[in-house]
């Protein structure tokens, strides 16, 4: 599966992609929201993992902006962030996010979810 993961730290990113790669999976990296809808046009991806809080664009408005778009508003999204926090959580499904992860996170963790999130859509 090609997976797009969307967050501002450079260790996150690369660590978020050797878990998937170790998955089986391949990963395409953003920096922020803007960013992800630029490779987003350029990448066909089966699934996004987005950060919440990023410069420029964050996880909510992405989310927003993404499920909005008829090119884009099936492809799952989950939220993957260290606000581990009822009201952000709340706030990210409202927004139209399909899950909701807090970091830190394992790669067995992760690529479970990734699994289940690919499977309900």
């Amino acid at each position: 599966m090609k997976i797009m993961v969307v967050d501002d730290d450079k260790t996150t990113r690369k660590i978020l992609g050797l878990y998937l790669k170790g998955g089986g999976h391949e990963p395409v990296f953003a920096e922020n929201g803007l960013d992800a809808i630029e490779k987003l046009a350029a990448n066909e991806v089966d699934l996004i993992l987005t950060d919440l809080n990023m410069p420029y664009m964050d996880g909510i408005e992405l989310t927003k902006t993404l499920k909005t778009d008829p090119s884009f508003k099936d492809i799952p999204l989950v939220m993957i962030t260290t606000e581990n926090d009822e009201a952000e959580r709340s706030k990210a499904m409202a927004a139209g996010a399909n899950g909701y992860l807090v970091k830190p996170i394992s790669a067995d963790t992760l690529n479970k979810n990734v699994k289940i999130f690919a499977k309900k859509n």
